[in-house]
């Protein structure tokens, strides 16, 4: 029994792919039809519908259609050494979309910015290092940097760790009177716990302090930061406070 040959609606209705593009890699010259007729209709034999789902099954895995076009021209066994070689690079993508999407439903959870692990598979440095670099280059040559970052290095990861929680239960605390005046007792009694525990990093006088109160207020990274305690004014509020108590 003769083979039938197949109208482009044949192979429409067998792949699911449409007429157009069909014509379009008739166009590029990747997939040309067996015959045309006297009125110009592609025909295809069914022969040639596995190189139709090769070149389908070869864009699903993310080639472009010239390297397609490349790849179909290879050997079963140099086409083999090409798809192990993607398989390593869908292989990375995965990972980093998986690291992506974590940091994603971390920061939609309330995890600020700072804190994400983003940037480690680009040419984009890890946020951390930005913050650092950028602290560097603003305070760099300042005694007062200096100092913070001798005081880092000297310290240990865990006891690191710990001055920075300590710092975070103040947070929470001064989050937590946010229907008081900035001026109250009990707020500033807060402020005189905070400005020691970040004295234990660099020797603050009253010009670094409202250096600090005014990034709190007007670095959007510091205000993101701070909505994690539940308060989206705890940065304007810790601005009036610390002014407050450097002008007292």
């Amino acid at each position: 029994m003769k083979k039938p040959l197949l109208a482009v609606k044949d192979i429409v209705q067998i792949t699911g792919i449409t007429s157009r593009t069909l014509h379009y890699y008739d166009r590029i010259h990747l997939y040309k039809p067996t015959h045309l007729t006297e009125k110009g209709y592609r025909l295809y034999d069914r022969s040639s519908l596995a190189k139709l789902q090769t070149i389908l099954f070869l864009k699903e895995l993310d080639f472009s259609l010239k390297e397609i076009a490349d790849i179909v021209k290879l050997s079963r066994q140099e086409q083999e050494q090409i798809l192990k070689q993607q398989r390593q690079t869908l292989l990375s993508r995965k990972q980093r979309l998986e690291s992506i999407m974590a940091a994603l439903e971390e920061y939609v959870s309330g995890k600020d910015i700072s804190q994400l692990q983003l940037f480690n598979s680009t040419s984009a440095l890890p946020l951390k290092q930005q913050y650092e670099n950028e602290a560097r280059f603003i305070y760099g040559e300042t005694e007062t940097y200096k100092e913070f970052n001798e005081t880092l290095e000297s310290i240990s990861p865990d006891e690191k760790e710990a001055r920075f929680e300590s710092m975070e239960v103040i947070f929470k605390q001064i989050a937590s009177c946010g229907d008081q005046d900035p001026a109250s007792d009990e707020v500033q009694r807060l402020i005189e716990q905070w400005k020691p525990n970040l004295m234990q990093f660099m020797t603050c006088d009253e010009e670094l302090l409202a250096c600090i109160a005014n990034t709190y207020k007007f670095d959007v990274r510091f205000k993101n930061y701070f909505n994690q305690y539940g308060n989206e004014d705890l940065a304007d509020f810790l601005y009036s406070a610390i002014m407050y108590n450097i002008n007292r």
